[in-house]
């Protein structure tokens, strides 16, 4: 039981719905059934994949979470050594069944997809990759974790990426989380540098990271006016985003550690934000 606890602890349990949503959403807005697919997809987003996004960075970054405050909880685990092969083999044992049966169910385009959204998991903290300390990489990379289960969802379900309000809709959930991944890195700013990783927030220090998580959310708001009724109301939800943000505009680097506070907000936030994304969806089904 103490090993089932802490391999659910590093999988964030709180995030599960972050990659699950947008999976299930997307797929069942497209085939507009519940299927074999939906069902063994949603599953696998919810929380195989977490485990193998947060645990192999658990593992890799043992000691740079060792120096950070916040790790231990909600937010991340710290891992104990003897922990780290019985984590990679867990995300092995639980990935690989749902991925064969996915492949199965698929066809190249969703498989080149689904590369694609296993791969940034793996790039992000695997040795000789480390995506995260690879400057606006990781953001980018971040951000791929997240829509990529959206974009895996329309394929699989047979759909087209080739609407244009699709696009800006897909657009803006990447904004979205590249502001995202940006200010949450900006609290980790002497973590980081004391374990010698490097990241936006490092590099172009807190403030500035701040004020470019901003702008991504504000550009994201701005893209979903471009999407089909009622898309548009979507715009208003980066309203409490930049709020969010807002209190830490002229952070420091030395200070960087108080926009924990924002974060804990956005962890929050987020359910929010899902529960109005949700009637939004509701509404565009019924006049569709």
């Amino acid at each position: 039981m103490s090993i089932l606890r802490t391999l659910t602890l590093s999988s964030r349990p709180l995030s599960w719905v972050n990659t699950a949503y947008p999976f299930a959403a997307a797929y069942l807005l497209t085939a507009r059934e519940i299927d074999a697919a939906w069902i063994i997809g949603t599953l696998y987003f919810l929380v195989p994949y977490n485990l193998a996004m947060y645990g192999i960075n658990d593992v890799f970054d043992y000691e740079s979470d060792l120096r950070n405050p916040r790790k231990g909880g909600v937010e991340g685990a710290v891992l104990d050594r003897g922990m780290h092969r019985i984590t990679l083999w867990a995300v092995l044992i639980t990935n690989i069944p749902f991925l064969v049966a996915l492949i199965l169910l698929g066809s190249p385009l969703s498989w080149l997809i689904l590369a694609i959204s296993v791969a940034a998991v793996l790039a992000y903290s695997a040795p000789g990759l480390r995506f995260k300390e690879r400057p606006f990489v990781d953001s980018l990379t971040s951000s791929t974790h997240f829509v990529s289960p959206a974009v895996y969802g329309i394929v699989l379900a047979g759909g087209s990426l080739a609407e244009p309000g699709l696009l800006c809709l897909l657009a803006a959930f990447f904004l979205w989380g590249m502001a995202s991944h940006a200010f949450g890195a900006v609290q980790d700013v002497l973590a980081d540098r004391a374990g010698g990783l490097a990241s936006v927030a490092t590099v172009i220090g807190a403030r500035a990271t701040v004020r470019l998580a901003a702008a991504c959310y504000l550009l994201a708001g701005a893209l979903m006016l471009f999407t089909a009724w009622p898309g548009p109301l979507a715009a208003l939800l980066a309203v409490p985003y930049l709020l969010n943000v807002a209190p830490f505009w002229r952070i420091s680097d030395a200070g960087a550690e108080a926009a924990n506070a924002g974060w804990r907000r956005f962890l929050w936030l987020n359910f929010l934000a899902g529960a109005a994304i949700t009637l939004l969806l509701i509404w565009y089904v019924r006049i569709g």
